[in-house]
């Protein structure tokens, strides 16, 4: 048996028959299925933690820098599942289309929730007349 590191693209790999079997750090297992493999076996279960050395945690300017860390990380968690949404509607169809979007306060502010079914709410968004509709994920929410 041999044993190697592979760069990049390892399911493909497996589905192509270059190798017999990989093992793969993965979140979900989507692209390994979506390659058609299948997962035999969980190796482990981490969570990744943000951990600063006592030293360096003393230092000013070395913790304002942990702590942007901290910030930009809890940022990109806190909008895992959220997305904004953008359009542009004319002045006459403002208040049916903001009645339609989930938890906006007014035209341009909106409260972010976990993404709705935005395959039910365009069309009627479209049907209401809006129009230049752009989706798109967010990395952080600050």
């Amino acid at each position: 048996m041999t044993v190697e590191f592979s760069w990049g693209a390892t399911e493909a790999k497996a589905a192509e028959g270059l190798v017999d079997a990989i093992v793969e750090v993965t979140e979900t297992g989507s692209t390994i299925r979506a390659h058609g493999l299948k997962i035999i076996h969980e190796l482990m279960e981490s969570c990744p933690q943000l951990i600063a050395n006592k030293q360096s945690w003393q230092d000013p300017w070395k913790r304002e820098k942990i702590e942007q860390i901290r910030l930009l990380l809890l940022g990109a968690l806190s909008a895992e599942n959220k997305v904004g949404i953008k359009l542009n509607v004319a002045e006459g169809n403002l208040e049916k289309v903001v009645e339609l979007i989930p938890s906006i306060t007014a035209p341009t502010v909106a409260t972010l929730h976990p993404s709705p079914n935005l395959k039910g709410v365009i069309p009627k968004l479209i049907q209401n007349g809006a129009v230049g509709i752009i989706e798109y994920p967010l990395n952080k929410i600050i």
